[in-house]
């Protein structure tokens, strides 16, 4: 698949560079960013047309997909005027800050027969597979609660007028960047979130959206959960799910941007406890190459329409419960 990558901040130069280096589906030969100068030598290194304009993208008969990257509030516009053209489209996490207009994204994109792809690449990782395996074949019991940590400090450089400290585009602290991938691996495992009640603070960075928030959860089957995003602390990642026959725990040593090992410890009944170790792989291409898989009709994508959706309500749920300090219904 030929793409148009439209964002070129820290995420959409770094997908740029693994795409070409290790995708056998995609490649990018344009790029989209406000001011092209400064990614000269980048696409003489790749080899792609820049633009400051998504129009010359959309109108280019040899771009097949679009990919954005850029900040949550505009992917709505650039989505949809990528699907109007015609162009298979992806999008980075979060998909949308409002359920309504997650809705019109997938809407649009099921009306064209267009195959909507999600940067939640986590899905991917060999443990968190693992634990999806345990959950939905039974190995760890009826599900009684489930929990996930996530946090780093690469924010702590941000100045205070940075989009991705901002109220608008990145609601409750560090959720649109970390905590919206756990909430995804859950809703996949367990099935829709109900209802959230979140608390988030502003300890120590200088972002208006603050360095803190922690959600808990309850899942349509009664399932209890709750999820922690610290934005201004060393790297740590955690992912456990408690049954009544085991558990389950994903201990991570470092941040996609400098891959580390896993390790997964399974507690059976007895309490014997099993650990496995798990070396990085590149999930976020092997999401992108599985994108353009389904679009080429090769196989399945792993997010239903629903899902797209539900992790966007619960996003836009818990920025409301941050607000009024109460439990708030999740209305996908």
């Amino acid at each position: 698949m030929n793409a148009a990558i439209v964002g070129l901040g820290w995420w959409g130069t770094h997908l740029c560079k693994v795409l070409s280096a290790k995708s056998t589906a995609i490649r990018v030969v344009r790029a989209v960013t406000p001011h092209p100068t400064p990614h000269g030598d980048l696409a003489a290194e790749i080899g792609f047309t820049l633009s400051s304009d998504l129009q010359d993208a959309l109108d280019d008969d040899s771009v097949e997909g679009i990919i954005v990257t850029t900040p949550h509030g505009t992917h709505e516009e650039n989505v949809l005027r990528a699907v109007a053209a015609g162009k298979q489209v992806f999008c980075e996490k979060p998909l949308a800050l409002t359920t309504e207009s997650a809705k019109r994204m997938v809407e649009a994109c099921a009306a064209r027969g267009l195959v909507l792809g999600v940067g939640h690449e986590r899905r991917w990782e060999p443990a968190m597979e693992e634990v999806a395996h345990l959950v939905r074949r039974g190995a760890l019991g009826t599900i009684l609660h489930v929990e996930g940590q996530s946090s780093h400090n690469l924010f702590s450089a941000l100045t205070a007028d940075n989009w991705r400290g901002s109220m608008a585009d990145a609601p409750a602290a560090g959720w649109t960047a970390m905590g919206v991938h756990l909430s995804d691996l859950f809703i996949a495992m367990l099935g829709p979130i109900v209802e959230v009640r979140a608390l988030s603070a502003k300890r120590v960075l200088d972002l208006p959206s603050g360095d803190v928030v922690s959600a808990q959860l309850r899942f349509v089957d009664g399932t209890t959960g709750a999820i922690s995003v610290v934005s201004a602390t060393p790297f740590h990642g955690r992912l456990a799910v408690f049954g009544d026959k085991g558990w389950v725990e994903v201990q991570e040593s470092a941040h996609v941007s400098t891959p580390g090992p896993t390790q997964l410890t399974l507690c059976d009944e007895a309490g014997k406890r099993t650990r496995t170790d798990y070396q990085p792989i590149d999930t976020v291409v092997m999401n992108l190459d599985a994108w353009a898989a389904a679009v080429a009709g090769k196989d399945f994508y792993r997010f239903t329409d629903q899902e797209r959706i539900a992790n966007v309500a619960v996003l836009e749920a818990l920025a409301k419960s941050t607000v009024t300090g109460q439990a708030e219904r999740v209305e996908a």
